[in-house]
């Protein structure tokens, strides 16, 4: 089918691109149009609140949100809540909640909190001569320039940390970047921290302009060519950790505390050592991690994005984690690069992200980095618990068990009756498949 370009699509009502859509696309199919409808919010405030996050919204996109209990952080017994799709995630983590309830809990140490910026710009003049720039009047005029910008963020303990020159000439001719710091305190401080850089890339072109060092064809030679923030905060750090004697490890698996131990830390320093598991390892702790950040309204891919650069800040991809065993501790601990907010964005207006930081007891941007890096620690040491010992899918596939039964349309009876069946055994999709069949068969 040859479909056709449309045009002021984003001025259509939601009915009317639906009716396009469906009528273009999916051959004017009810089904699909009925399925638009049934999430679309029937209370209009609501949705015109939820219209307005994003363009051209035709429905409402759920994901499940669940809670994570018996969380032990610091001292302060907190319940999590995670929005994830994936089976097994709250579980996991929330097991691994009660398993350290009564070891000490969780502890957590802010090691920094700066967040980077650039401007990036292309300026044919020698290196040595810009920095004498640069160090005797631009970095001055740069701070004066941005006063008015930073006040608020000043007041609140926050600002520009610093202001770096960037030598980059040696990987792309005539770069340079202006590497600017900055302290956002509550706020994730995306529009701040752009507006600054913003207000840079002028002054910098304003300054090189009337500088009398360089030529003409020098301060014809400026190219401002972006002001960005970076999502990778190196310098934006939390670490979150567990230890305990290893005679208190007590896992139910039936090996003993030692074997656990020794096999866990094994796991462990093979994901530090090999990137196709240190990927799927970290995969595993960002289940925990992202699934916190969606349901307190924070940005999963820049969380994403961080976490796997930093990663693979030593040139190879390694774990996040980390665990030892000497003198007789089990230690296991994550060092986790995140930016968040508690303040601005979705925090005030999606009502589930309100309730979110309310169950949480309303922390700051600090104290929320603490309670996402636990999250992705606890569902880590989920996985290699179970990795180590039963093995990941005796526990995933029963998480998976309802979502293949929900396939087949099975009743309410039918499934009591498979987690009957599978009460000690592990669940496969072919079983599930061949025994339904001979139940429905009787």
């Amino acid at each position: 089918m040859n479909h056709k370009p449309v045009e002021g699509f984003s001025k259509l009502t939601k009915q009317g691109k639906i009716d396009w859509l469906v009528n273009e696309y999916l051959e004017g199919n009810e089904e699909y149009q009925n399925i638009l409808n049934q999430y679309w919010n029937e209370n209009t405030d609501l949705q015109k609140l939820h219209d307005e996050f994003s363009e051209n919204t035709i429905s409402n996109f759920y994901m499940p949100y669940g809670i994570a209990p018996n969380f032990l952080i610091n001292g302060k017994l907190l319940a999590l809540p995670m929005a994830v799709e994936e089976s097994s995630v709250v579980a996991a983590a929330s097991k691994a909640a009660k398993f350290w309830l009564d070891k000490g809990g969780f502890k957590t140490t802010i090691i920094n909190t700066e967040k980077l910026g650039h401007t990036h710009f292309i300026l044919k003049t020698e290196p040595h001569k810009l920095l004498h720039f640069f160090n005797f009047k631009l970095k001055k005029k740069l701070l004066e320039a941005t006063e008015d910008i930073t006040a608020n963020m000043r007041k609140r303990g926050g600002g520009i940390l610093d202001i770096k020159l960037i030598d980059k000439t040696a990987e792309l001719e005539h770069y340079f970047q202006l590497k600017a710091s900055f302290d956002t305190v509550d706020s994730m401080g995306a529009n701040f921290i752009n507006s600054c850089l913003e207000q840079f890339g002028k002054t910098l072109k304003e300054e090189v302009a009337n500088e009398a060092e360089f030529s003409q064809k020098e301060k014809d030679s400026l190219q401002i060519v972006m002001n960005i923030l970076s999502n990778y905060t190196p310098d934006c750090i939390v670490r979150a950790e567990v230890s305990c004697k290893i005679e208190d490890l007590k896992d139910d698996s039936g090996i003993s505390n030692e074997e656990f131990a020794w096999k866990f830390k094994r796991a462990v320093t093979i994901a530090e050592i090999e990137p196709y598991r240190a990927t799927t390892h970290n995969k595993g702790i960002m289940n925990g991690v992202d699934a916190v950040v969606i349901a307190t309204g924070n940005d999963f891919r820049a969380t994403e994005a961080c976490a796997h650069a930093y990663a693979a800040r030593n040139g190879k991809y390694s774990s996040l984690t980390h665990c030892t065993t000497d003198n007789g501790i089990f230690r296991f601990w994550i060092d986790l690069p995140i930016s968040v907010g508690v303040v601005g964005g979705l925090t005030n207006l999606h009502p589930l992200v309100k309730f979110s930081l309310a169950l949480l007891g309303k922390p700051s941007a600090q104290e929320l980095m603490s309670i996402l890096a636990v999250s992705g620690l606890a569902q880590n040491f989920g996985a290699l618990r179970s990795l180590v010992t039963t093995g990941i899918q005796k526990g995933h596939m029963k998480m998976h068990l309802f979502n293949i039964l929900n396939q087949f349309n099975a009743t309410e009876e039918e499934k009591q009756y498979f987690v009957t069946y599978f009460k000690d055994k592990t669940v496969s999709h072919h079983e599930v498949i061949s025994e339904l069949e001979k139940l429905r068969n009787k």
